[in-house]
């Protein structure tokens, strides 16, 4: 069995690879040529879906953060969810740059909307692997609970996605909705297990 030391070695990797994937973002932002406001026109579209993604991947950190502080131990089966996660948001990035050079364009919008998709799906397995390590009696399970939230963010994904194809800007503001959803903190690990 791994000890409570290997949690936090965990949660430090995983913390270097979000700071890095937010890092490997930014860099999709160029400099306008010109020091006029007309000349940010042009950087408009990558840069909401940049503000967009750093939420996004700051929400997976802050709730990735507590789901791992309230673990009390891990297994192999865990550190493979965990890498399964961090492969999806890694693609943050690259379909955040090409979404917002190809702002309404059907194959950039639906690649974004699946890596978003595929995020969710990869939380829920990492929180599924957890719960089932603790077991189902677990204080961590019944703090979860049914994960309606979760539930609710991939089907609004999936919609996300099947819209890409006939209305992209209905695909946002799907995308959006679940991020705001997001953007008040989850605080069910936070209050109801101990440190």
């Amino acid at each position: 069995m791994i000890t409570i030391r290997e949690v936090d070695r965990l949660e430090s990797f995983s913390d270097a690879v979000f700071a890095i994937v937010i890092t490997i973002a930014v860099l999709a932002l160029r400099v306008p040529q010109q020091a006029t406001l007309e000349s940010l026109r042009d950087i408009l579209p990558i840069f909401l879906v940049y503000i967009f993604s750093f939420q996004t991947i700051g929400t997976y950190w802050n709730n990735h953060h507590h789901l791992l502080q309230a673990s009390k131990r891990i297994s192999t089966k865990i550190m493979w969810a965990n890498l399964h996660l961090l492969f999806w948001i890694s693609l943050i990035p690259f379909t955040m740059e090409w979404l917002g050079k190809n702002i309404g364009a059907i194959w950039s919008t639906a690649a974004f909307a699946f890596v978003l998709l595929m995020c969710g799906v990869a939380y829920r397995i990492l929180v599924f692997t957890i719960v089932f390590h603790h077991g189902q009696d677990s204080e961590l399970a019944h703090a979860i609970g049914n994960d309606a939230k979760g539930w609710i963010s991939i089907g609004a994904y999936v919609l996300a996605l099947i819209l890409a194809f006939v209305a992209p800007w209905a695909s946002y503001v799907v995308v959006v909705l679940v991020a705001l959803m997001w953007f008040i903190p989850d605080k069910r690990l936070q209050g109801q297990l101990k440190n």
